[in-house]
C-alpha cells in the first residue's frame, strides 16, 4: 500500500466516525439540496440544456489545440500576453518573474482551484511576497492554514460559530460576531490589501475562443477587485476550460450557477478580454494569461477519460456524493475531492500513488446524475481500475486472487462446490482488507443455482 492510500484511509476512517463533521456537512448540503430544484425550473427542458452543453464541450475538447490558438490570436491583439506552461514548475517560475519584475510584495487572489493545484501560496511566500486570499471562504481557509474543503464552497465544513472563533484568535474580533459581522471585517481588511496589491491573480471558468477573453463568474465581487485595481493581472486557468463562443456563455453561466449554488445566475458575471486600452480609464496595464496542462494532456490522450475534461467545477457531484459526505473533502489529500477529483487526479498525478481513489466509490452512479454536462463519472471511476491493472499498479496477490475468483464464477460446478460457510471464510478471513472497513459478508448456505434445482424438483 502506499503512503498517499495509507493517509486516505486513516484520515477517512477517522473522518467517517466523526458525528459532528458529518452534521456540519449535511447541514450545509442540506440546504444546497434546498435551492437547486427551484434553480433548475429557469430550463424549459434541463435535460436538453445538459445535453447541449456537453455537445459543446465535446466540439471544444475535441478541438482544443484549434480553439487554445485561436483564443491566444485574438487575446494577444488587444495587447495581454499568453504563457504556455506544460507543469507546475512553469507556471511559478513565470509567476515568480512577473513579481519580480513588478517588485511586488502583495498579491491579491480570486478563488482558483488551478492556484491550489499549483499550491501557489506557498510558492510566494517562500519568495517572500504576501498573498491574499480574497474569496471569503478561501480567506477563512488561509486564516485557518488549511486548503479548501471543497470546489465551490472551501469552508463548507466550518459553523458560524467556527469562524467566529477563527477569527476572535487570528484578528482579534469578538468571538460572539454575526456572519454580517464577520463579513463586514473581512472585507475591511481585504480592502486595504486591494490598494496595497502590486499584482493581481485570478483564474477562469471559461476561456472564450472566438473574441479571445476569459470568463468569471462569482458571488461577492472579489475576482473583478483583483483583476481591475492592480496595474498587472495574471490570470491561471486549465487549458480544458475553453468554449467556442462567447454565446454559449447563455447555456454554461446558469448551468454552473444552478448546479454549483442553485442560482439562476451568480451576482457577479464578467469577461476580460485584454488590459486597459488607450481610450479607457479602468483596468489593469498588463494582463498575462498562463495556459496550463499539469496532466490534463495525459487525459486528453485517453479516448475515454477525456470526457473528464468536460467537467465545468460546479461540485454538484460532491455534494450528491455519499462518500464525501461522510469523509469530507481533506480526506483525500489533492487539489479536486469527490467524484471528479478521483476520476481526475491519478491521471494528474500518478496512477501508482492516487489509483486508491478510484476505488473509495460505492458506484451508486448519484454523481452521474447531477453532473450538468452529463459526464459519466462512476463508469469513469471503473475505467481507472481497470487502467490501474492493465498497466500493472495492482499487486500480484490482487491479480491471482481476481482471476482465481473469475475461473470459479464463470465455472457452476466449482461455484457449487463451495458451500455459504467456505465463502464467509474466504472473503472474511482470507481476505482481510474487506472486513477490515465493512461488516463482514454472510453468504447464503446453497447457491442460486442449487436452490433453482430444488424448486424445481418439487
Amino acid at each position: 500500500m502506499t503512503d498517499t492510500a495509507a493517509s486516505f484511509i486513516a484520515k477517512s476512517t477517522i473522518k467517517a466516525a466523526d458525528l459532528e463533521h458529518r452534521r456540519k456537512i449535511n447541514f450545509n448540503i442540506g440546504k444546497y439540496n434546498a435551492v437547486v430544484p427551484i434553480g433548475k425550473q429557469q430550463f424549459t427542458n434541463v435535460m436538453d440544456a445538459r445535453e447541449r452543453a456537453k455537445n459543446t464541450k465535446w466540439e471544444a475538447i475535441e478541438h482544443l489545440d484549434q480553439y487554445l490558438l485561436e483564443f491566444e490570436k485574438k487575446i494577444t491583439a488587444r495587447g495581454a500576453r499568453v504563457v504556455w506552461a506544460e507543469d507546475t514548475e512553469q507556471a511559478l517560475a513565470e509567476i515568480g518573474k512577473i513579481c519580480k519584475e513588478k517588485h511586488c510584495k502583495t498579491l491579491v487572489k480570486s478563488k482558483s482551484m488551478v492556484t491550489e493545484e499549483i499550491h501557489l501560496n506557498d510558492y510566494l511566500e517562500k519568495n517572500g511576497i504576501e498573498s491574499v486570499e480574497t474569496d471569503l471562504g478561501e480567506y477563512i481557509q488561509q486564516l485557518d492554514g488549511e486548503p479548501p474543503y471543497h470546489i465551490v464552497t472551501p469552508a463548507m465544513h466550518k459553523s458560524k460559530e467556527d469562524v467566529a472563533k477563527l477569527f476572535a484568535n487570528k484578528l482579534g474580533t469578538r468571538p460572539d460576531l454575526t456572519p454580517e459581522q464577520l463579513t463586514l471585517v473581512a472585507r475591511q481588511k481585504l480592502r486595504e490589501k486591494y490598494v496595497e496589491a502590486e499584482v493581481g491573480v485570478t483564474g477562469a471558468n471559461f476561456i472564450i475562443a472566438d473574441i479571445g477573453g476569459i470568463a468569471l463568474t462569482e458571488n461577492e465581487g472579489n475576482a473583478r477587485l483583483s483583476c481591475a485595481w492592480p496595474k498587472t493581472h495574471i490570470v491561471i486557468v486549465g487549458i480544458e476550460k475553453v468554449i467556442p463562443s462567447i454565446k454559449d456563455l447563455s447555456l454554461f453561466w446558469p448551468l454552473l450557477s444552478t448546479f454549483g449554488t442553485g442560482q439562476k445566475v451568480t451576482v457577479y458575471n464578467t469577461v476580460i478580454s485584454g488590459p486597459k486600452q488607450a481610450d479607457e480609464t479602468d483596468g489593469p496595464e498588463e494582463m498575462i494569461v498562463i495556459l496550463l496542462d499539469n496532466g490534463r494532456t495525459n487525459l486528453l490522450a485517453n479516448p475515454t477519460s477525456r470526457e473528464a475534461l468536460y467537467c465545468i467545477r460546479c461540485g454538484a457531484c460532491l455534494n450528491a456524493c455519499p462518500v464525501y459526505k461522510n469523509i469530507g473533502g481533506h480526506a483525500y489529500e489533492t487539489t479536486y475531492s469527490g467524484p471528479i477529483g478521483k476520476v481526475i487526479t491519478p491521471h494528474l498525478r500518478g496512477v501508482d500513488d492516487y489509483k486508491h481513489l478510484s476505488y473509495a466509490s460505492s458506484l451508486c452512479g448519484n454523481c452521474t446524475e447531477v453532473c450538468p454536462v452529463r459526464i459519466n463519472l462512476h463508469e469513469l471511476l471503473l475505467d481507472n481500475r481497470h487502467e490501474a491493472v492493465v498497466q500493472g499498479s495492482s499487486t500480484i496477490a490482487e491479480r491471482v486472487a481476481w482471476k482465481a475468483w473469475k475461473m470459479a464464477s464463470l465455472n457452476r460446478i466449482m461455484m457449487n462446490m463451495g458451500n455459504g460457510k467456505m465463502k464467509n471464510w474466504v472473503v472474511n478471513k482470507v481476505f482481510k482488507g474487506w472486513s477490515m472497513h465493512r461488516s463482514e459478508l454472510d453468504f447464503s448456505q446453497k447457491t442460486f443455482n442449487e436452490l433453482w434445482k430444488e424448486k424445481q424438483k418439487k
